[in-house]
């Protein structure tokens, strides 16, 4: 297993010159090939980046996404057209970009047809990525039932009568995904689960419920596809990230994970959990009681919502507060969420940026040496 005390979530601030290539490549104004040159630049700074700042785990920055969770819909036909607004709709709050207010989810979406795969949805990012540097290179994928926002009652019935059957298939390519990057000699591979946490909120919990589960029904099935994922792969380091929303600086929803802690923890057969703990709306470090004794737990510390620069002496007091609760040779620290979820970003600086991340790795030297 990875033994990494520094991490990092999976995205990074997309440079200026990347939005604008992407916008001109949308208008048909830039060729594929001027595209990739694009897209291969930027993954080259945020790796340089990582590895500057220190950190032994590094992603692609996410440069080729339009979200965290973007790559499903563009590399699998049924979905029909997706817009950014499918990622980002819920009561945002916080002080971010953007607003304090309520994204509606677009009408008439759904997944239409039987999806057929294009391509790989991620094979392309690590093969780039690993060519690029001697560091574990972390490759991100969305967690199954995630999709759930995809499959609509009204829209999807004749292609997926259920939501079950939907989201089984959306874990079979997942899974295929996963087989092969392994193949391609991937060591270290996370599922992004926000939607875990959100069910903590009253509000998203019933738009999760209006899919046709229950709360039971999403901790239970959910990770059973989740599971189905990750398979069996000896040697490779599988991470689980569970945060509370993250555009534009804002969040969704705040609560403890206690009432998730017991069957996520012990249930996802992850080896790694990527906690969110910047602020108090994650709670006490008390679930981490629930921690098996074959997980870490990397607990992110920093955020990447506001430009604080937090201390690694801050960092460690917090890491040995976590320590009554699981030993510190099972924690790690990180950020708490990607710096940039969708092509938004959050409202930080570059240098911000570097800074957390510089930050993040020296903790890790400070408090394991």
């Amino acid at each position: 297993m990875l033994e990494a005390r520094a991490d990092v979530v999976g995205s990074l601030l997309r440079p200026p010159e990347l939005l604008r290539a992407r916008e001109r490549y949308a208008r048909g104004e830039l060729s594929p090939a001027d595209f990739k040159r694009a897209e291969d630049a930027a993954v080259d700074r945020a790796i340089r980046l990582q590895e500057e700042a220190g950190l032994p785990v590094v992603t692609d920055g996410e440069m080729r996404r339009t979200s965290f969770q973007s790559q499903l819909v563009e590399a699998v036909e049924g979905f029909g057209e997706v817009p950014l607004e499918a990622y980002l709709w819920g009561e945002w709050r916080g002080d971010g970009r953007v607003g304090d207010r309520s994204v509606e989810r677009p009408r008439g979406l759904g997944v239409a047809a039987r999806l057929r795969s294009r391509r790989h949805l991620s094979v392309e990012e690590f093969v780039y990525a690993r060519a690029r540097t001697d560091r574990t290179v972390k490759v991100t994928l969305p967690s199954p039932s995630l999709y759930a926002n995809l499959w609509s009652p009204e829209v999807s019935r004749e292609a997926y009568p259920t939501l079950d059957g939907f989201l089984e298939d959306v874990a079979e390519v997942l899974r295929r995904e996963v087989e092969e990057l392994v193949r391609l000699g991937a060591t270290y591979i996370q599922l992004d689960a926000p939607h875990y946490p959100l069910l903590l909120d009253p509000r998203t919990r019933r738009f999760y419920e209006a899919r046709g589960w229950g709360m039971d029904r999403w901790l239970s099935r959910g990770i059973e596809l989740d599971n189905h994922v990750i398979g069996d792969h000896p040697g490779v380091t599988f991470a689980f990230h569970l945060c509370r929303g993250n555009q534009g600086s804002r969040w969704l929803v705040s609560g403890s994970y206690e009432p998730l802690a017991r069957r996520i923890f012990r249930g996802v057969r992850a080896q790694r959990l990527m906690l969110e703990y910047d602020d108090e709306r994650s709670g006490g470090f008390e679930p981490l009681s629930h921690l098996p004794e074959d997980k870490v737990a990397v607990l992110g510390l920093v955020t990447t919502k506001s430009p604080r620069r937090e201390t690694p002496e801050e960092l460690e007091g917090r890491l040995r507060e976590a320590a009554r609760f699981v030993p510190l040779e099972r924690l790690a620290v990180s950020p708490q969420c990607g710096f940039a979820t969708s092509v938004i970003g959050n409202a930080l600086t570059p240098e911000d940026q570097a800074y957390k991340l510089r930050v993040v790795a020296e903790t890790a030297r400070r408090v394991w040496g």
